[in-house]
């Protein structure tokens, strides 16, 4: 009877439920919204298809379609997503056997990426025009993350108590949930959770904003709902009046980053600093900075030899 029952369910319904009882509650709300989308995906490519008949050949072709409107990297954690799902299925019996196995991962060609980020020059034109009044406003915050590094939910989490001004350290432990009902929110990652050292305009100008608000109250969030795309609309008025490149609060975070890698700041100091949770996901974000140092650093072995 419980054969009869397993031929008769829907992938679909399966991953849908099995969601429900082992994800929802138990992983952050954005990691979750990108199940609810592969759960639309299998909805929409493969509505029939019974979880009894999840063979390799149903598998793979599920994949294969997947990946028609896809790059491979999505293509590939939509695998992974459906493989714990399937995985689970295999343990309880209502599949023989893991159809995942040695799935093939395609995927459409991905788009050269240019990461948009400004120069030294472009960074200290945006600073002088930003309107620091004496309440905090977007443009306090626009000059935080420029002289931080920090994502877009980690700056609206800051509160006064995160700040050491005698030690000169802003403290990073948890991230603003913007996208949902608002309220506090653990960060991307272990690696995130960081003190980073503020230079002495950061300790003036924000000890003196900070002074008489409530020491565990984000500085930036207000009662209305916030969107990233408010702030990125004032960013950008602001790079057009200053006739500098345009970027959004995200490319002030790259800009950030490309600034100390110039400077010659190591990869590991400025994958601390910005809470990358390995070296490696600096090098392969930076990359083009990374070969364009390397060759001046060719140049450079070359007078210094050439001088001997």
């Amino acid at each position: 009877m419980l054969t009869d029952m397993n031929n008769q369910v829907f992938f679909c319904d399966y991953y849908k439920q099995w969601v429900d009882v082992y994800k929802k509650g138990a992983i952050r709300e954005a990691t979750m919204s990108k199940y609810l989308m592969s759960q639309k995906w299998i909805k929409k490519l493969a509505p029939e298809l019974k979880l009894s008949e999840l063979t390799r050949t149903a598998y793979q072709k599920l994949l294969n379609d997947y990946a028609k409107e896809h790059e491979r990297q999505t293509t590939l954690d939509f695998h992974h997503q459906l493989k714990g799902a399937i995985l689970d299925a295999v343990d309880e019996g209502m599949l023989e056997r893991d159809p995942t196995r040695k799935a093939i991962i395609k995927g459409k060609t991905p788009r050269a990426k240019k990461i948009k980020y400004l120069n030294q020059f472009e960074l200290h034109t945006l600073i002088a025009n930003l309107d620091i009044k004496e309440e905090a406003n977007w443009d306090w915050f626009i000059l935080l993350v420029a002289k931080t590094g920090m994502r877009f939910s980690e700056a609206l989490a800051i509160t006064p108590a995160d700040f050491d001004f005698s030690r000169q350290t802003l403290s990073i432990s948890k991230t603003w949930d913007y996208k949902g009902e608002g309220g506090f929110l653990p960060t991307k990652n272990k690696s995130s959770v960081r003190k980073i050292q503020i230079d002495w305009q950061i300790v003036v100008k924000f000890s003196e904003l900070v002074k008489g608000l409530p020491d565990d109250k984000p500085i930036f969030v207000g009662k209305s709902k916030i969107y990233n795309s408010t702030v990125n609309d004032i960013l950008t008025r602001h790079c057009k009046k200053c006739g500098i490149s345009e970027i959004s609060i995200h490319g002030l975070r790259h800009t950030h980053a490309s600034l100390l890698l110039f400077a010659g700041v190591s990869i590991a100091s400025v994958a601390r600093r910005l809470g990358h949770a390995s070296m490696t996901t600096t090098q392969k974000t930076y990359l083009h900075i990374i070969q364009e140092l390397e060759n001046k650093d060719v140049d450079l072995v070359m007078r210094t030899l050439s001088g001997l």
